[in-house]
């Protein structure tokens, strides 16, 4: 099967913590992407949200919008609401040929809040579960009216966080809720990666591949941190610079046929870690490792080889 190789700004500029990259023009991140080999980008604090701007934007710099992240708020609001508050991102998916939205539930998370741990983020019992995988299957079939893929993303700091949370989600929804594997958000929320994606290969739909510095995280556990003070210390790295396995990630996926984006995605400080260089070093290192396990890489741009 092929796949798509995309990137995340976030190497460039943080959504969470705006300061970081936060005077690198869009243009720059746009230009650097293409240059580093990548066929798309999900959409970023600093992007344009209409398809007759942004499209010729992309298109300037030979990528394909990927996706984008949308935040709901089901355990706070019905359904009807949350589809309501979705419709302009839907819309703006749409019009630029996206096949899957980025959907993560953030009712009381902590992740964008520097003075708070980890440790405090919020738990859901058995009946919020519940509400939420009823949600999620509703405004999944929705979507799925729309022409697009619900990609549940799992984020430390939220209400589905470890593994268990995701083996719990998947078994309380629908089909029409589709997972997005992040490596990164697993091993930091305490779980494997490769493992999980045995379990639900034929539920994911979206792929977020950032690769973790184990040291790092161990210190972040250590001192109970905050998420973003992980990210400014480096826990997060872009595939091939931490110790995750990608090949035993992405074996049951290629198994599965999977055939969707694999997203290169790193948040880290662009003054520490050149965002190009790092780019680079990623689309090397996840390029070479799907198509040694048969997700062989297609529709990639960019200049050759020997140029980079």
């Amino acid at each position: 099967m092929s796949v798509r190789i995309g990137i995340n700004p976030l190497t460039w500029s943080n959504d969470d913590l705006p300061s970081l990259g936060g005077d690198t023009p869009l243009e720059v991140c746009l230009r650097e992407a293409c240059e580093a080999g990548y066929a798309g980008i999900e959409l970023g604090n600093k992007f344009p949200r209409e398809a007759g701007v942004l499209r010729p934007l992309l298109e300037r710099h030979h990528l394909a919008l990927v996706s984008g992240w949308y935040g709901s708020r089901l355990l706070e609001r019905s359904v009807e609401d949350e589809i309501a508050a979705l419709a302009a991102h839907r819309d703006l998916l749409r019009a630029m040929g996206c096949a899957v939205m980025v959907f993560a539930e953030v009712s009381g998370c902590v992740h964008g809040r520097r003075d708070v741990a980890l440790s405090r983020r919020p738990v859901l019992d058995a009946a919020a579960l519940r509400r939420l995988a009823t949600g999620l299957t509703a405004v999944a079939r929705h979507l799925g009216d729309h022409g697009i893929r619900l990609a549940y993303h799992h984020h430390v700091g939220t209400v589905i966080e470890t593994a268990e949370e995701v083996d719990r989600l998947m078994a309380a929804t629908g089909d029409e809720v589709g997972l997005l594997l992040d490596t990164g958000h697993l091993r930091l929320g305490g779980g494997e990666p490769a493992a999980t994606a045995e379990r639900h290969a034929a539920r994911v739909v979206h792929v977020h591949c950032k690769d973790v510095r184990t040291p790092v995280m161990a210190a972040m556990r250590a001192r109970d941190a905050s998420f973003l003070d992980g990210v400014l210390d480096g826990v997060f790295a872009v595939p091939g610079d931490g110790d995750i396995d990608f090949a035993a990630v992405l074996r049951p996926l290629a198994r599965a046929g999977y055939a969707g984006w694999l997203v290169v995605e790193a948040e880290q400080d662009p003054a520490r870690a050149h965002p190009l260089t790092h780019a680079r070093m990623g689309f090397r290192h996840l390029s070479s490792v799907a198509t040694a396990v048969g997700l062989a890489p297609a529709g990639v741009f960019g200049p050759p080889e020997d140029a980079r």
